[in-house]
């Protein structure tokens, strides 16, 4: 079982010192709070917010997923050279059919070089 990264897991003062690491790693979901039933909804999950993420041959973002509680949505993989071997910000809209009463949604990411990323859960009521 790999080891799954949360800033929310390293004590401020720790995480304070080594916010763009952190930044540059964890992913942000991106959506609406609300959803309609059997309608295509977008989700955006993006990889870093201030600090940018390197794209090397040995040090990139290799795969982005999202989840509904346990649930596995979609993945989308990345090879290096994907931004053009500079650094920046993965980015992947994903496009689901909600069909529960509400979601609660989480995106992971995989660095080559640093493991397994979090974002925080995002709630989606749907109608």
């Amino acid at each position: 079982m790999p080891r799954i990264f949360k800033p929310v897991d390293i004590d401020k003062e720790d995480r304070e010192s080594r916010k763009d690491y952190f930044d540059r790693h964890t992913p942000r979901i991106i959506c609406d709070d609300t959803a309609q039933t059997g309608k295509k909804f977008r989700v955006k999950v993006v990889v870093g917010n201030r600090y940018q993420h390197p794209d090397d041959h040995d040090h990139y973002i290799h795969y982005v997923q999202l989840w509904n509680r346990e649930t596995f949505l979609a993945e989308a993989h990345f090879t290096s050279g994907t931004l053009g071997n500079q650094a920046g910000q993965i980015e992947v809209d994903f496009y689901i059919v909600p069909g529960e009463v509400s979601m609660n949604l989480c995106a992971m990411a995989a660095c080559t070089k640093h493991g397994l990323w979090q974002s925080e859960e995002k709630e989606v009521k749907v109608k």
